[in-house]
């Protein structure tokens, strides 16, 4: 990161390519197509994805289940992703499709919806609270932070300022895909491709928004994600903006999920989370709601449910100032490709 295209996002744009909240299949594809090579600027899909991917590479695609059944990474997108891949050379049984936790996995069907030949994987069973146990996460590889759970931990336990990176990334990959939803989110303002790494590639994530008081994703987020181990290897992030969240993420309250009929590529985290970001605001907007920077409990709470004081959309800039992509508005060059009638 920020790789090959620093600054560069490509929304492609299909609203057909859903219908009545389902993805169609082949949509997702030609938007896939399209996506890959308006990122790339090749203009035949196979070598633009061989510009990125090769033969012999062992590539994870990082899903996201949490707003299930509303509004998650679609397996039309994983499908058409592993597609280029095996278009490049990569083969099946060197994808591995993976989340954070097994059950949330389960419950949304990765793997009876997985392409065939590829694997699947997950970092711990299901969630707790305190999220120390490191048994399928690398304990050499881990960011530290003076940041606990003032509820869960006992700031006595040094391993409550250790998050450690799943065992998946760091020990059977070498390259990542990230597919992140396009929401917003009740701690982090939003939750896209950044936050889709930070908090679904380590243990002992909660401890970044432990209270109302104690929210700290804006020091969280970037720190993890600039861990070597996440860095190098972080290769493309595909927003999947088909179904997306405006209100009450990351979970998907279906009053609040809306058909946007989009996909979004780049190499550049940064710069990709400061578009969605704009999109989600302006669809706030457009339903009467604040902007998620102004919303929280002593902010702007129009539905009566913010559970922290204040959302820290700043995880983004303060990943720019880090140097994992490009925050600034004027050097972004985001490119809009309309199809199917879009």
């Amino acid at each position: 990161m920020p790789g090959p295209y620093p600054g560069r996002v490509v929304e492609v744009q299909d609203p057909g390519a859903v219908r009545a909240g389902v993805p169609d299949a082949e949509g997702v594809r030609r938007m896939v197509e399209r996506g890959i090579t308006g990122l790339t600027g090749i203009a035949e899909p196979a070598e633009a994805w061989r510009s990125l991917f090769e033969p012999g590479d062992v590539v994870g695609i990082k899903v996201n289940p949490v707003g299930q059944p509303h509004a998650i990474s679609n397996f039309a997108t994983v499908h058409a992703l592993v597609a280029g891949l095996k278009s490049a050379g990569v083969k099946p049984a060197d994808i591995i499709v993976f989340d954070r936790y097994k059950d949330q996995s389960l419950q949304a069907g990765y793997e009876r919806n997985l392409p065939e030949g590829c694997r699947w994987d997950w970092a711990v069973e299901t969630y707790d609270e305190k999220q120390l146990d490191i048994a399928r996460y690398d304990p050499d590889v881990f960011a530290t932070l003076e940041i606990v759970h003032a509820r869960a931990h006992d700031p006595k336990d040094e391993r409550t300022r250790r998050s450690h990176v799943a065992r998946v990334v760091t020990q059977r990959i070498n390259k990542l895909i990230c597919i992140p939803v396009l929401k917003d989110h009740g701690s982090g303002g939003v939750t896209l491709a950044l936050k889709n790494m930070s908090h679904g590639l380590v243990n002992n994530v909660s401890r970044s928004h432990g209270s109302p008081e104690t929210n700290t994703c804006n020091l969280f987020i970037p720190a993890v994600v600039a861990l070597p181990a996440i860095r190098r290897k972080a290769v493309l992030q595909v927003l999947d903006g088909l179904n997306a969240v405006y209100h009450r993420g990351p979970g998907a309250v279906r009053k609040y999920v809306w058909s946007y009929g989009t996909l979004f590529f780049a190499t550049d985290p940064v710069a990709l989370d400061r578009i969605g970001w704009e999109i989600v605001d302006a669809k706030r907007a457009a339903e009467g709601m604040p902007p998620v920077a102004e919303t929280g409990k002593k902010g702007k709470d129009p539905t009566g449910t913010e559970a922290f004081d204040y959302r820290q959309p700043q995880h983004i800039a303060g990943a720019g100032a880090l140097g994992l992509g490009v925050y600034d508005r004027e050097r972004i060059d985001h490119r809009v490709i309309k199809i199917g009638g879009a």
